[in-house]
């Protein structure tokens, strides 16, 4: 594989955190979760940070981080499902590394959330079908696209590194 850097997309609970683990300890790099960084650099969770100050705020602090990271090598980034929706991320993401599409279909991407709030895009059946439907076009400018459905992380991970060979 010729790239030094993997960034995985996707609508949420495609399993980019779970896939980016397995996927950085097959190559012995790092992994790094988007979402994780914020909630950590916040010191509140994803839902809150979109309750108390609004999607447009979340939007640019994942700007930041994705800067932040942009020196690092030898990393899987886990991204939020809404990054590759941001022209300026999107860019910055396929000029920096390799861009993967975990692409689920709804129904299993459905069956895999918890209906516990910490997805707060989630709350609502039509809207975020809406959602998954507006993002696909965005998912689609990635690099490569994997089918992950079903599966284990750690057969996703290595049919991410099957196509990257090839890539």
């Amino acid at each position: 594989m010729t790239s030094d850097k993997i960034y995985l997309v996707g609508f949420m609970a495609a399993g980019k955190t779970t896939v980016a683990r397995a996927l950085a300890e097959r190559l012995r790099w790092r992994a790094e979760d988007v979402d994780e960084l914020i909630e950590a650099r916040e010191r509140r969770t994803v839902a809150d940070i979109f309750a108390r100050s609004g999607e447009p705020y979340f939007r640019a602090l994942e700007r930041d981080i994705l800067r932040l990271l942009l020196p690092l090598r030898h990393v899987v980034v886990a991204t939020g499902g809404g990054t590759f929706m941001d022209p300026e991320s999107r860019a910055a993401i396929n000029l920096d590394g390799l861009s993967i599409w975990l692409d689920v279909p709804l129904e299993e991407l459905i069956a895999r959330m918890p209906a516990d709030g910490r997805r707060p895009l989630a709350a609502d059946r039509g809207q975020m079908e809406r959602l998954f439907a507006m993002r696909q076009s965005a998912y689609a400018n990635a690099r490569l696209r994997i089918d992950a459905r079903g599966g284990r992380p750690e057969d996703i991970a290595e049919r991410i590194l099957e196509q990257a060979e090839r890539w």
